[in-house]
């Protein structure tokens, strides 16, 4: 049955498709508590926007553009998501099927992918923009490797739409276009592609594609870089000067291994001696992609010795090393061995894996109470907005963070949920508010509610004034009724004092 499935490129999308409707109806049965990145995606889809802060806005503009045609629903949240993660393995498969000859090898090259990590896993728990980013990474590669091979007007405009999508999804993107670009540069008959007139409309597309956003940037660019550069240099723990790019160093270094390892080891543990004498094939394929991903590494590399940067993350690995079990496959082919019993010892990894992430999603909720950690899709949430809401129902809610903002969205659809001082200044909508205001925060740690500072202070500039400050305590779902999760809340009348 795995051979019969891996023998093209449509075969394999119908068993990923198959794998997508099930982790949609393992989230959809789970409790609807959202993390941060859904939570976000929850509150954003409120407001049509240029840009949100700091990250780039392609998937909250998807998200609003379904939001306002259905409403707010776990649905709109899970089944986009599977979609573009399903889109990101078909378009590697067509990427895939580009380089390789045979098509049976290149639907094991895109089932593979659920190997690496950042995508198998971590795509599907809890990841939004990085979803969007692996979508126009996969787009981008098929477009590349198509105009390499056999350039048309269609490969062009596809790799303009891919550039444009993908530096919209995430800032790392850019990485991936000009490592592409310099790295056709050493061979003649690929160099020619950098002339061809076809180059022009596709740059013009991409730029179509990024100008809202792009036009946005510069006015609020503090926003839009501050949180990341803070991630990256980690201010408080990396010490200044050479120290600190060793430390950058050892981060990239590890962030790289464990991006790669485990395919690596995966494909070397199924081809064995085959996976070794394949390692020194070579064609003019391979070292465009090898060449790729070097630069990429370099770009990297300037980056923690000009930026400062000291605490790389995987997922910002993506655009440079996705293209990674392609590589490994086409050195394989090339190498001009009999695969068939590596591909069969290969094959059952891919529903393991399904079966293992799908346990993982859903064991890190109901098995919690065994874990002994408690994660915020723990929160009860709906527990909070059936106690508060029991004997009146709130006209608006004022929220503290976008991780309530969003869950409260989820629970209550039809009340605008707001942030003070978000999109805009104080919060607008309390001056119009006719009815109870629900103003609800979380504390710094599970059982301190403590109202924060800035909150409080952004609540006074707002024109908001709490009489009463609130305790709500419940326990943890799925937990031993031990823990519980501590939210503090008030009301009051709307309209501005």
């Amino acid at each position: 049955m795995l051979e019969r499935i891996t023998r093209s490129i449509t075969s394999a999308s119908i068993f990923l498709a198959g794998y997508f409707l099930l982790n949609i109806a393992l989230r959809i049965a789970l409790p609807h508590t959202l993390d941060l990145d859904e939570a976000e995606q929850s509150f954003y889809s409120q407001y049509l926007l240029a840009g949100y802060g700091p990250q780039p806005p392609f998937y909250n503009w998807i998200q609003y553009a379904i939001v306002s045609v259905t409403g707010m629903s776990m649905w709109v949240l899970s089944v986009p998501k599977n979609i573009i993660l399903f889109g990101c393995y078909l378009f590697y498969g067509l990427a895939a099927r580009e380089v390789l000859k045979s098509r049976s090898l290149a639907a094991v090259a895109m089932l593979s992918l659920i190997t690496l990590p950042q995508v198998g896993l971590m795509a599907q728990r809890e990841l939004t923009h990085t979803v969007a980013l692996l979508f126009a990474t996969s787009l981008f590669l098929f477009g590349f490797f198509r105009t390499l091979r056999q350039p048309t007007i269609g490969s062009y405009l596809i790799i303009g739409i891919a550039t444009g999508i993908g530096l919209i999804s995430k800032y790392n993107f850019a990485i991936l276009p000009a490592a592409a670009l310099i790295a056709v540069l050493p061979d003649r008959e690929w160099r020619s592609r950098l002339i061809d007139w076809r180059l022009l409309p596709a740059i013009a597309l991409a730029i179509l594609i990024v100008l809202p956003h792009a036009l946005w940037l510069p006015d609020n660019l503090a926003s839009a870089s501050a949180p990341t550069l803070e991630r990256m240099t980690a201010e408080d723990l990396a010490p200044a000067g050479l120290p600190r790019v060793g430390q950058g160093l050892l981060s990239l270094v590890i962030a790289v291994l464990g991006f790669v390892a485990l395919p690596i080891v995966l494909v070397a543990a199924a081809f064995r001696r085959d996976f070794f004498r394949a390692l020194s094939s070579s064609n003019p394929m391979i070292r465009v992609i090898e060449r790729m991903m070097i630069i990429s590494l370099i770009a990297f590399v300037g980056v923690v010795l000009f930026a400062g940067a000291s605490d790389i993350h995987e997922r910002w690995l993506d655009p440079c090393l996705l293209v990674l079990p392609i590589y490994l496959f086409l050195k394989l082919e090339t190498a001009d061995l009999d695969l068939s019993a590596g591909l069969a010892r290969f094959r059952p990894v891919v529903p393991v894996f399904m079966v293992v992430i799908l346990s993982i999603l859903l064991f890190r909720i109901v098995g919690i109470q065994y874990i002994g950690t408690y994660t915020r899709t723990n929160v009860p949430f709906s527990g909070y907005v059936a106690e508060l809401t029991a004997t009146r129902r709130p006209v608006l809610i004022v929220a503290g963070t976008k991780f309530v903002a969003g869950n409260l969205r989820l629970e209550l659809p039809d009340v605008p949920v707001v942030i003070p001082f978000f999109p805009g200044p104080g919060v607008p909508e309390y001056t119009a508010a006719k009815g109870p205001v629900l103003v609800i925060w979380r504390g710094e740690t599970a059982d301190d509610p403590t109202i924060s500072p800035s909150f409080a202070n952004d609540l006074v500039r707002s024109g908001i004034h709490l009489q009463e400050l609130n305790t709500l305590t419940l326990p943890y779902l799925f937990g031993d009724g031990k823990r519980s999760f501590s939210i503090g809340y008030s009301w009051v009348e709307g309209g501005a004092k």
